[in-house]
């Protein structure tokens, strides 16, 4: 990869290095992974067990699923299991926490600038949780605003949580738009190449309060 321009490859130039290209597009979303954070439940502030918590972005780039991850986020959570409709949560993720993986600091470079996430501009991301559903077997579904890039759009997240000893998991994903927020400008903007659906899959632990 060294001498390889990053996001500067047209769609008719190999699919290998096309490959390389969209793999950092992967880390655009979200997420959850090993950011130091606090966690509200039931109004008592609990540790994130950040080693266990994660968060992936999985999309299909000529057609192969490629994943990617952030690494800072914060979060408050309220959340009774006697009352889970009542239950609210709040994002913010470090759009510049940006990280690829050993050896591609190029690339995630790249990826912050104005055609990806333009994290100069837009540092961070933000999620919202305004309404939640309870459903059978521990489930809920959450609708909220996912903000990122200046863009405001509805999301609705399906989510499980379940006590383990003294820990809370909630586990779920987010299905959303890349082109509605405009991550992947211009050439990218082509969803033959890159797929426009991206799921954001998730994965909290936090000490039950």
């Amino acid at each position: 990869m060294v001498g390889i321009r990053p996001f500067r490859i047209r769609p008719q130039q190999s699919a290998s290095v096309r490959s390389v290209a969209a793999t950092a597009f992967a880390g655009l979303i979200m997420s959850l992974a090993s950011g130091a954070a606090l966690v509200y439940a039931q109004a008592q502030a609990v540790a994130l067990d950040a080693a266990k918590s994660s968060l992936t972005a999985s999309f299909k780039q000529m057609n192969v699923p490629i994943d990617g991850k952030f690494n800072k986020f914060s979060a408050q959570i309220s959340f009774d299991p006697a009352k889970p409709a009542e239950a609210r949560a709040n994002l913010e993720i470090d759009m510049t926490s940006f990280d690829l993986g050993k050896g591609l600091d190029d690339y995630n470079a790249e990826v912050r600038k104005k055609d990806w996430f333009d994290s100069a501009k837009f540092p961070k991301a933000t999620f919202a949780v305004t309404s939640v559903k309870p459903l059978a077997n521990n489930r809920l579904e959450a609708a909220g605003k996912l903000t990122m890039k200046g863009k405001t759009g509805d999301v609705l997240a399906t989510i499980v949580w379940k006590d383990d000893g003294p820990a809370r998991l909630f586990e779920g994903q987010v299905p959303l738009k890349r082109i509605y927020y405009g991550i992947g400008d211009g050439e990218w903007k082509d969803t033959s190449v890159v797929a426009d659906e991206v799921i954001v899959k998730f994965r909290v632990v936090t000490a039950k309060p």
